[in-house]
């Protein structure tokens, strides 16, 4: 058995759990912040056997997109009072950690 842990973008999380459960997949589903650009994320937490770990996964990479946006820079620029610029970067997909489980109990 394997804990998948998935975080991903807010915008992201409605797709991936309803993917997940169009599959059957049981997931827990946390908010919580990024500590980079500090939005909101979704963290899910899935317990599968190890047969199922390819098909979460592809469930997670076909549903948590990649994409590119412009957020302001905590730098700021030391002339005339300085100011915050544009910058371009990836943001969303997944950041996805596959752990094996000793032990898993339900009451």
């Amino acid at each position: 058995m394997k804990m998948i842990i998935a975080i991903v973008q807010s915008k992201d999380s409605n797709r991936l759990r309803k993917a997940f459960n169009k599959a059957e997949i049981q997931v827990t589903q946390l908010s919580t912040t990024g500590g980079f650009l500090r939005e909101g994320n979704a963290t899910f937490l899935i317990g599968v056997k190890d047969e199922k770990v390819q098909q979460v996964l592809d469930i997670i990479k076909k549903n948590a997109e990649s994409r590119e946006q412009y957020v302001t820079s905590q730098m700021h620029i030391d002339v005339e009072g300085g100011s915050a610029f544009p910058v371009n970067v990836r943001i969303g997909g997944a950041t996805v950690f596959v752990m094996p489980v000793e032990q898993f109990l339900k009451f």
